[in-house]
């Protein structure tokens, strides 16, 4: 077994070590610093083109409304399940798809149940028989939350459930439901992209 010399605890740590350890620091500081701001720097909601239709994912596509951004924030495309959320000034319109094995029944039990499980949330009204132009047939209804209120439809087409809800304070509600209603007729299944 060797000896250690007090020279050899006392020395300090190679040059080379020390420069990568400096170099990771710096790295590390200017990820932590630059990543936030380039983050703040691209926006988080996108202008939708006018009656183009927008792939939502899972072979669903939708007409989002004149004037529409898209908030990437909260938008997730995908094969199997999706998500895309609109605004329309302080209006949340938001369209989730993913798998189902249930009937419609089913499926608008599922999302009142997620809705009305929200603290403050209930659902209102009864509920009624909707469909698109492309023949999806559903069920919507509304909903409140204080002073906000709500819309909901519902649709399932092969082995999918396509939730539908809107959100906002009442007066920017009524000033866009007509054009959410018009853009939710737009729905479409054409299958597996």
């Amino acid at each position: 077994m060797g000896t250690v010399t007090r020279r050899q605890l006392t020395d300090l740590p190679s040059t080379p070590g020390l420069l990568s350890a400096l170099l990771l620091v710096a790295v590390l500081a200017a990820l932590s610093l630059g990543l936030p701001a380039l983050d703040r720097a691209v926006p988080a909601q996108r202008a939708m083109p006018d009656d183009v239709p927008y792939r939502v994912g899972a072979g669903v596509t939708v007409v989002p409304p004149d004037g529409a951004t898209l908030d990437v924030t909260g938008t997730r495309p995908g094969a199997d399940r999706a998500t895309a959320l609109f605004r329309l000034g302080r209006v949340k319109y938001s369209i989730a798809v993913q798998p189902f094995s249930g009937d419609l029944t089913q499926a608008a039990v599922r999302l009142r149940q997620r809705i009305t499980g929200t603290s403050g949330y209930q659902v209102t009204g009864t509920q009624l028989a909707v469909s698109t132009a492309g023949g999806l047939a559903g069920l919507q209804g509304g909903y409140t939350a204080g002073d906000r209120g709500g819309r909901y439809a519902v649709f399932v087409v092969h082995g999918l459930t396509i939730e539908v809800t809107v959100s906002g304070a009442d007066l920017d509600l009524d000033h866009t439901l007509p054009a959410i209603d018009a853009s939710t007729k737009t729905l479409r299944y054409e299958g597996k992209p």
